[in-house]
Parts: C-alpha cells; sequence; structure tokens
C-alpha cells in the first residue's frame, strides 16, 4: 500500500482497494449506462414528481442539441445558476453531452457578483430559473464591453412539478416561490429562451468527443483575497471522486440519496449528484433546507444515504415534529464543512444509531481527500487518506514532511486534484508544491496526523490569532466553547490589541433557553477550562452567524469588519 497508508491498514476498509483507475469516459456516460440499465427507475425525486433515467436521458439529449444549435462549442462553458432541481442535473449532463464545460454558480449571488463569471468564464450562454433570472440578465446587461451573454436559457419550478396534483405537493411555505411563474425577462445584445421550448426542438446533436481529460467543471472558489478563482477539473477529476464516493459508502443501483446540500457547492455535485446517477441510484432533491420536509422526505422516500452538514443535523434533532420522522432508512449520514460538537455526534448514535462519518475535502480536489472509515470513523476528525490519495503534513516554511503528531500544512495528491486556475498562472503556480517528485495540493489547512494515520485539522493557515506571541486557533476554541450549555453558535476572531497586538474576540448566537447569559460568565467559563491566553477577552452577541449556501459560517466577514472597526 502507499506509504502513508501502512500507518492505518487496521483500518482501511477491506473490500475496498488502495486506488482506481478514473474511468476514461466522459461524465455524460454514467447517464447514458445508467439510463440503458434501469430506464424506468426513478433517477430524481422532486416532491410528488418523478423523473426515470430514461426521462432524464431524454431531456439531457434534447437540451444539449439545443446548446449546440446555440452555437456552444466543445470546451465553451456554460452557466447554471440553480437552486437545487431535476432542471439543474438535466442542465449538467447537457452541457456534458455537449462536450462544453458547467460553471455552476452559488444562486445568491446578485448582478454584481455574477458579472465576473460570465467575464472570466468567457460564458455566452447560462442556464437558470424564472426566480433567478432578472438577475443573470441585469448581470449580463451590465457587462459595458464584450463577454455578456448572447443566450438565457430559463426554466419555471413548475416545468417539473406534478400539476395534476395542483399545489397539495409542494409545502406551504415554499409555494409562493416554487408555484409562481415568473415572466421572463429581456436579455440586451441577446435572446431569452423557454426550458420547455428548449426541449422540445429537434435541433441535431454532436458528435460526442469530450473525454477524460477535457475540462468538465469550472467551479469558482473565493480563497483569502481577490475576486473568486475558477478551478479546472477534468471528466477524471470528477469522474474518480463520485466512484470512489460510492464504492466508498457502500453505493448500489437501491441507495436512495438526499440531496439537500447546494448541488452548485462541490460536494453536492460530485458526492450526491454525480455518485447517485452513476451508481443508478435515486436523487431526492430539495430545492433548499427546511428541517420539517427533510424528515419527511426521508421517511417518504426510505432514504439511505444522507451527506450533510452538522448544523442540519443539529436543526432536525431539534425539531419538535422529530418523534414523526422515521429514520430508521438511514445506513449512513456524514459530511463535512465543519466538525459535528460531541454532544450532537452521541445524541445521534444513542437515539438512532448512526455514526457521523465526517471528510475532507476543496473544490480544487473535487470535493474527497481524506473520508473516515464508515465503520471506525473518529469523531471531529478529518478520515484517512481516500482511495488513490497521498496526504502529508509539511513544516509550513521549509516544507519537510513533519512527525506523527506534529502541525503543519495539510497536502494532497490523487487524481482527482485539478489541473489549476483558470486564467490564474501565478495562483496556480502558488497552489502546488513537489515533494519526491510528486506534485502535492497545498490546502491551506493547518493539522496533523495521529498514529492511527487519521487527520486532524487545527485551522486555516490564514486564521491564525497571534496574542503576544502565543499562538490560538480559533477552531480549537470554538469547539471547546460549543461545549457551554448556553452557547449555540460561534465564530472566533482576532481583534485588535494596544498591548498584545491581537487578541481573541467570540462572536456568540446565545441559546433562546439562556437569554440571560453575561458576557463575563462566558469569559470566566473559558478560563476555567483552556489556558487564559487562549480564553476570549471579548464576547458579541449577535442573533445569528453569517453563513454561505453550503452552511459554513463565514468567519472572513466578521474578521474583515472587526479589523475595519480597529482601522
Amino acid at each position: 500500500m502507499m506509504r502513508q497508508q501502512k500507518r492505518f491498514w487496521k483500518v482501511w476498509p477491506a473490500r475496498l482497494p488502495e486506488a482506481i483507475e478514473p474511468p476514461a469516459v466522459s461524465l455524460w456516460d454514467s447517464l447514458s449506462v445508467s439510463a440503458k440499465r434501469y430506464p424506468n427507475k426513478t433517477a430524481l425525486a422532486f416532491l410528488d414528481s418523478s423523473i426515470t433515467y430514461a426521462e432524464l436521458e431524454n431531456a439531457a439529449v434534447r437540451l444539449a442539441a439545443r446548446l449546440a444549435a446555440l452555437g456552444i462549442q466543445p470546451g465553451d462553458r456554460v452557466l447554471v445558476v440553480m437552486q437545487n432541481c431535476p432542471q439543474l442535473v438535466i442542465a449538467h449532463y447537457a452541457i456534458a453531452r455537449a462536450n462544453a464545460v458547467v460553471v455552476p454558480v452559488n444562486p445568491m449571488n446578485r448582478a454584481a457578483e455574477l458579472r465576473h463569471y460570465i467575464t472570466d468564464a468567457q460564458a455566452t450562454v447560462a442556464i437558470t430559473t424564472g426566480d433567478l433570472a432578472g438577475e443573470v440578465a441585469a448581470a449580463s446587461d451590465g457587462i459595458e464591453t464584450a463577454g455578456h451573454l448572447h443566450h438565457l436559457i430559463v426554466t419555471q419550478f413548475g416545468d417539473v412539478i406534478d400539476s395534476s396534483h395542483g399545489s397539495s405537493t409542494v409545502p406551504v411555505q415554499w409555494q409562493e416561490w416554487l408555484s409562481r411563474r415568473h415572466p421572463l425577462p429581456s436579455l440586451k445584445r441577446g435572446a431569452v429562451h423557454h426550458w420547455q421550448d428548449a426541449l422540445q426542438t429537434q435541433d441535431a446533436l454532436p458528435d460526442p468527443v469530450a473525454g477524460r481529460d477535457d475540462l468538465a467543471l469550472l467551479p469558482y472558489t473565493s480563497g483569502t483575497t481577490g475576486l473568486p478563482k475558477g478551478c479546472m477539473l477534468t471528466h477524471a477529476n470528477v469522474m474518480h471522486n463520485a466512484m470512489a464516493t460510492s464504492f466508498w459508502l457502500d453505493g448500489t443501483p437501491e441507495m436512495v440519496s438526499l440531496a439537500v446540500l447546494p448541488l452548485f457547492h462541490i460536494t453536492g455535485l460530485v458526492c450526491v449528484m454525480h455518485a447517485s446517477i452513476l451508481t443508478g441510484g435515486t436523487l431526492v432533491i430539495m430545492p433548499r433546507w427546511d428541517r420539517e420536509v427533510a424528515g419527511q422526505l426521508i421517511s417518504q422516500h426510505k432514504v439511505s444515504h444522507w451527506t450533510c452538514i452538522p448544523t442540519m443535523i443539529i436543526d432536525l434533532l431539534a425539531s419538535p415534529q422529530l418523534e414523526q420522522c422515521d429514520l430508521s432508512s438511514l445506513v449512513y449520514i456524514g459530511g463535512g464543512g465543519s466538525a459535528m460538537p460531541q454532544a450532537i455526534a452521541e445524541r445521534l448514535f444513542d437515539q438512532f444509531g448512526l455514526r457521523f462519518v465526517e471528510g475532507y475535502g476543496l473544490t480544487e480536489s473535487a470535493a474527497v481527500t481524506l473520508f473516515n472509515p464508515c465503520d471506525a470513523p473518529k469523531l471531529q476528525c478529518l478520515g484517512i487518506p481516500f482511495i488513490s490519495v497521498e496526504a502529508r503534513v509539511i513544516d509550513i516554511d521549509t516544507g519537510a514532511e513533519v512527525a506523527v503528531g506534529e502541525q503543519g500544512e495539510i497536502v494532497v495528491h490523487g487524481p482527482q486534484v485539478f489541473g489549476g486556475y483558470w486564467r490564474r498562472a501565478d495562483a496556480t503556480e502558488q497552489a502546488f508544491i513537489t515533494i519526491d517528485g510528486k506534485c502535492f495540493l497545498r490546502t491551506g489547512d493547518l493539522g496533523y496526523q495521529d498514529e492511527d494515520g487519521y487527520f486532524f485539522i487545527t485551522d486555516r493557515l490564514k486564521r491564525m490569532i497571534n496574542a503576544s506571541g502565543y499562538k490560538v486557533w480559533p477552531a480549537e476554541l470554538e469547539a471547546l466553547m460549543f461545549r457551554h450549555p448556553g452557547i449555540q453558535e460561534v465564530c472566533v476572531i482576532s481583534s485588535s490589541d494596544s498591548y498584545r497586538g491581537e487578541t481573541v474576540k467570540a462572536v456568540v448566537v446565545r441559546k433562546p433557553s439562556h437569554s440571560g447569559l453575561a458576557k463575563q460568565d462566558i469569559i470566566d467559563w473559558c478560563r476555567a477550562q483552556i489556558s487564559a491566553y487562549k480564553a476570549p477577552r471579548i464576547v458579541e452577541f449577535v442573533d445569528a452567524l453569517p453563513k454561505n449556501a453550503s452552511g459554513k459560517v463565514m468567519w472572513r466577514g466578521l474578521q474583515e469588519a472587526e479589523s475595519a472597526r480597529s482601522q
């Protein structure tokens, strides 16, 4: 086995190979093969509507032909700006069949932000939903020079909702949003097309020429500074992780996966959507998070696999309707994004017999690079090197590998690692380091490896707080503060201090049951638990922490706001 794996051979799943060869085909072949095998099987379930594999393939073929008729050539980039819905899945596979590249975009972006994706990706076509179409059109119209959209394809949620049931299939809290047919916007210097018109045309289908080494996805990542950068992922990069994830989770065609993670985000896109279609499973789609709807869907569809984030579990377990939910069908529940609080993990196991299985990856690595073995997970742990992955912990300054238990930067090497940043050779060069003749991706995350070969994260490389020369890692303090009975959420940032240079500040959301909790109470509690220099000197109460669409706390925004106040 690979050098890193020798340390944890006792926990390596015996049924799995240490590495696999990524298929030599494009992502389109996943759908094409599954449609041949299971033409009448439900591929997508959305509210009370269902789409079979044959129907999914046919819709994707028709849309691919229309994209080609609109001028899309092999390698061209096409924006997909949508919440989770069947049309998003159709669009992804249609773009793959058209030999083009998907640019998945966060649907929460506004026009000023969307302009960057249009111009940087040099996209001429975008696909979106009616509720977002106006924003996408405004983004294109605001581009003064060349580089605007030529075509905008717009679908309504009602295009796939079973109208025979009326609005009864739509949860009451979503009826205005999902049932409304939004008017189509106009597009300066371009044309707007109805989704249904695009799928009903008889345009010629181009020959399938995309292969494993061609670009398949161009997701954007924010990084620490500057505008978002596009990550160049090939069909082989994505196919490897879709296939390896399916193997890791014992995926079969009978797998039923809940797709509530945003499908514009790399984890939901690769480890949920592509893994499900590759396996021939059923994808139960939620357009956004709602704990009551999630519980109902798990019960109704007998969901077996749920990839999520810890905040979703916390929310579901706090539901007053939890006893009405049947979670007995779940055989896997796991994810990443943030560490699972120990108390929540223990309740999940005690009440439902489920162990939360954490994993770790980046947009630059098509999601997974480290994953806990499902039969031997460790809590608040990134896991062991994934199938085909070599991972190390290196000294930040010298690049030399550090000893077991010592902290350093986590670096990874494997067939899922991207080829670089789109049109950013400078950033690409900085993202990699060569070790023993191999090219490793620098994750920018600090961590260590234990004696069993499991990796643990301590913090982001850029997020360290230096208080009078003492290094404080926010993630460590946050993990501690989650144990306080009155703290619901917390984010630790640095604040300017005339004496210490930097000092520790905790931004806290109190539990409703502890509205009387005082700032000094928290400071005193922390001081009783950890070294004084690690304890927060400042506490700020807020009603909620800012989160992105994938549920991660946007600590950088809080940090930037704090830094601006001290200037």
